[in-house]
């Protein structure tokens, strides 16, 4: 063999390898434990983070007015890092790791809790909305609301004493027998335990939107909805493909004498790009929090919106 080709094969097995190490890099996910360095790559906007706007902690806009990234596709942002740390059985366990390096232990409350953990399989069913313990050690530690196999993606929704709201992400493997299923076809309406929940609005790419959900049962309005969370709803929104985070806040709240507790709930939403987006509704009423989940399509013509039951047709979805 001549030198030429030697090199030229030398060439072509290189870029196999590496190329090899990479997709299992995508594929394995930033995964650290608590020990780790923090070390990741500076986020491009991490110099040029401001304070997120009251209606979403997923994403916000920079001082020049144009949108950021949306949350949760990082593991460690603005030197705040998402580490999971080994657990009991049936428990789910990490913390924040700080600039400092060390276990971060002072929070602001906000929506009434100090951290939100949400979680969704990869196809974006077995939706989530937790709300862990912490540690004097800073470790939080929550019953495992990875409801069974696949591959998940948790967000630990916060906001650091001092500091803004951050959204961080990390993936989580469970092994088991799993088949990803399509998301569900558009619909305007969700039904969940009774309850019917029609979307209004379109997402525009972007630019804010206004999406007004309508809660009834058995054909008529629900109007004594209670509070959750300091809130009559909390509305997250997951982009298909890399799961970009947003949790979306509704327009005013309980006991500010101007927002009716029901059946409409009104909430401007931010969205980056255009896309699909699935979206996740938690509502209380009768003592009970349920989830209505919509699928919309954001750029679509004419802004269709779509719904079906919660979990892609399973109830596992849930709250704590």
């Amino acid at each position: 063999m001549n030198t030429a080709t030697k090199l030229g094969a030398f060439a072509l097995g290189l870029a196999t390898v590496l190329g090899t190490a990479y997709g299992a890099g995508q594929l394995a996910g930033p995964v650290r434990s608590a020990d780790s360095p923090t070390d990741s790559a500076p986020h491009p906007t991490d110099s040029d983070h401001s304070t997120d706007s009251d209606h979403s902690t997923g994403g916000d806009t920079r001082a020049s007015g144009t949108p950021r990234l949306p949350g949760g596709l990082l593991v460690s942002e603005r030197g705040y890092t998402l580490a999971a740390v080994p657990g009991a059985a049936g428990e789910f366990a990490f913390r924040i790791v700080g600039p400092d390096g060390q276990p971060v232990t002072d929070y602001e409350v906000a929506h009434d809790r100090r951290m939100h953990l949400i979680v969704a399989r990869r196809d974006l069913s077995g939706f989530r909305h937790v709300h862990p313990e912490m540690a004097a050690d800073g470790t939080w530690r929550v019953a495992s609301p990875l409801s069974g196999p696949g591959s998940w993606r948790a967000f630990a929704d916060f906001t650091p004493g001092g500091g803004d709201p951050l959204t961080l992400g990390l993936d989580v493997a469970v092994p088991g027998d799993f088949r990803p299923r399509p998301l569900p076809a558009p619909a305007p309406t969700a039904e969940i335990d009774g309850y019917e929940v029609r979307l209004d609005g379109a997402l525009t790419p972007g630019g804010s939107s206004e999406l007004t959900l309508t809660v009834s049962r058995d054909g008529q309005p629900v109007t004594d909805l209670q509070p959750y969370l300091g809130a009559y709803g909390h509305l997250v929104a997951l982009r298909e493909g890399d799961l970009a985070y947003l949790h979306v806040h509704p327009d005013g709240g309980p006991g500010d004498g101007d927002t009716p507790a029901g059946p409409a709930i009104t909430f401007v939403a931010d969205v980056p790009s255009a896309g699909t987006y699935r979206l996740y509704l938690d509502f209380q009423h009768g003592g009970t929090v349920r989830t209505a989940e919509f699928t919309v399509v954001a750029g679509a013509p004419g802004g269709p919106v779509s719904g079906d039951a919660p979990g892609h047709g399973e109830p596992d979805h849930g709250h704590d």
